[in-house]
């Protein structure tokens, strides 16, 4: 079974929240689960739910801030083992390309 999840856990604040969710990263290093951050939020792969359960809590205690929120989606395969990336990869192939759209190569 692969537990994959959609993690944001962020203060709630006006300035950066780099610092913070950074800590909520390194929760995430610490709980030994396999991740990728992106602009929205991060991706999280355990073999459990409980497992997930556990680093999650850990990165939301980790955040400091009077107001902490916290958003959670989790795919819970129960019959088979597909990765993220293996997710990615299915939806490129039927694209016939990378999934990133032109616009955010040139910007590299």
């Amino acid at each position: 079974m692969t537990v994959i999840a959609l993690l944001s856990v962020a203060p709630v604040v006006e300035d950066s929240m780099a610092d913070e969710v950074a800590k909520a990263v390194a929760a995430l290093d610490d709980a030994g689960v396999a991740y990728e951050t992106n602009p929205m939020g991060t991706v999280i792969e355990t073999d459990d739910v409980g497992t997930l359960f556990e680093a999650v809590e850990a990165a939301h205690e980790a955040v400091d801030g009077d107001r902490v929120s916290t958003f959670l989606k989790i795919d819970d395969k129960r019959t088979t083992d597909q990765r993220a990336f293996e997710k990615v990869e299915a939806v490129e192939a039927e694209l016939g390309h990378a999934a990133t759209s032109e616009r955010d190569r040139d910007a590299e």
